[in-house]
Formats: C-alpha cells, structure tokens, sequence
C-alpha cells in the first residue's frame, strides 16, 4: 500500500465535492477526480483507478447503488466504496452492502472521521457509522431463529477463529478484541485476516453479515458488549 491514498468523489452538489476534496487534500490524499453522478463515478474510476470511493446514493442519471454494483463487479477487491449521504435510511444500508460497499457514513461526520475512514476502507478494512451498525444489527436480531446455528461454511474456522468472529460481530475493534481475548492486536489483526480468507469474505461488513445470518451470534450477544465500544 505504497504512495498516497487516491478518492473518487461522486456528489451531485458541486460544494460538497469541493468541501471533501479540501479536507482530504489537506490530510495528504489525492483526489484523482469528481464525479457529478453515477455514470461519472463509474467512468473515473475506469480512468483513474482509485483507491476510494466517495460516493453519494441520490444522484440524477444513476444513482450510487447502482455505480457502485458496477464498479465492484469490474474491480473487485482493488477500489473500495464508502458511501456518505445524507440519508441512513435501512433500505440504502443493507443495499448499499449488498452492492459491496465496504462503509457507510452520514454527511455530518467530522473531517477527522472522513479521513481515517478513507485511509480505514483503503487499508482493507470495513466500516459502519455506530447508529448504521445498530441498526444492522437489530434487523438481524429480528430474523427467523429457527435457522442451524452454525453455517458448515464456517467449519473451517478453528474455536479461536469462531470466538473472534462472534466478537466482530457485535462490532468491537481490534483494539477492543485483543483486550477482551487477551491477546496482542498483531494476533488479532491475522485472526481476522484468516477469517476473512478462509471464508472468503472482502472485508468485516461482510462477516457481521455472515454471522448473523447462519445463526453464529443471536441478539443476546450484544448485552457482552463493553460499555461505549464503537464499530472499527
């Protein structure tokens, strides 16, 4: 992960492209191009190849769910999406994941979280605003429970690496994982490598996904969370 970090900025308001362009520039990343919707987004990062995408979801033309399918089915894995809107309506969430966006932000973040969410997704991470990550919790909480406990997709997982998962699930950091599992953050930093590989999984979006959906953590879960822990 050499050089600077290169963004795409897809906004149909040209004084918000501006605003996020300034902010980054400032903290040392390149901007590589704006875009004014979505078949503009689409092309830049054809044209530029970004790390990042700044993309909004209400554009004229097409939208950015649908600039954002199409940008991961052409590039999987090499840019990364962080949608920021307005908006944290459940549908753009859980459609915005769907389409393989790997954060999901609200325009009032501070300059400082719009930084190191970019340089966070660019890294291979994932990231969800903690009122987004609650509420995807809870539409998995309000799933059908009959369903098995635990995908055979996930036998493949050693004890370690199913515990780490269900702690990733509630949304704890690295960081927090390590204190709560008492080991160091390198080790958990390749535990959560190896789960990501093993089940071949982009990024932690899609393993709190995963887990909920084979039953892995139930809502219970969430009561071990320690007081004021945030999504990584």
């Amino acid at each position: 992960m050499n050089g600077p970090t290169r963004v795409v900025i897809a906004d149909d308001q040209a004084l918000v492209r501006s605003g996020f362009g300034m902010i980054l520039a400032a903290d040392g990343i390149e901007v590589t191009a704006e875009a004014a919707d979505g078949a503009e987004a689409v092309a830049a990062v054809r044209r530029t190849r970004p790390d990042v995408v700044l993309m909004d979801i209400r554009m004229p033309r097409m939208d950015g769910l649908e600039a954002t399918r199409q940008i991961m089915a052409a590039d999987p894995g090499e840019t990364r999406v962080l949608i920021l809107t307005t908006y944290d309506l459940d549908h753009y969430v859980y459609a915005a994941l769907t389409a393989g966006a790997s954060g999901f932000l609200l325009k009032d973040v501070t300059p400082e979280h719009l930084v190191a969410a970019v340089r966070l997704v660019r890294a291979g991470d994932a990231l969800l605003a903690p009122t987004i990550t609650r509420r995807l919790v809870e539409r998995f909480a309000r799933r059908d429970e009959t369903r098995a406990a635990v995908h055979r997709d996930l036998s493949e997982l050693t004890p370690r690496e199913l515990e780490v998962l269900r702690l990733l699930a509630t949304g704890l950091s690295n960081a927090e994982l390590a204190d709560r599992l008492s080991l160091s953050p390198t080790t958990v930093k390749t535990h959560v490598a190896r789960i990501l590989s093993k089940l071949g999984l982009r990024d932690r979006v899609q393993a709190v996904v995963l887990a909920y959906e084979t039953g892995l953590i139930t809502p219970g879960s969430l009561a071990d969370r320690p007081p004021g822990s945030t999504p990584a």
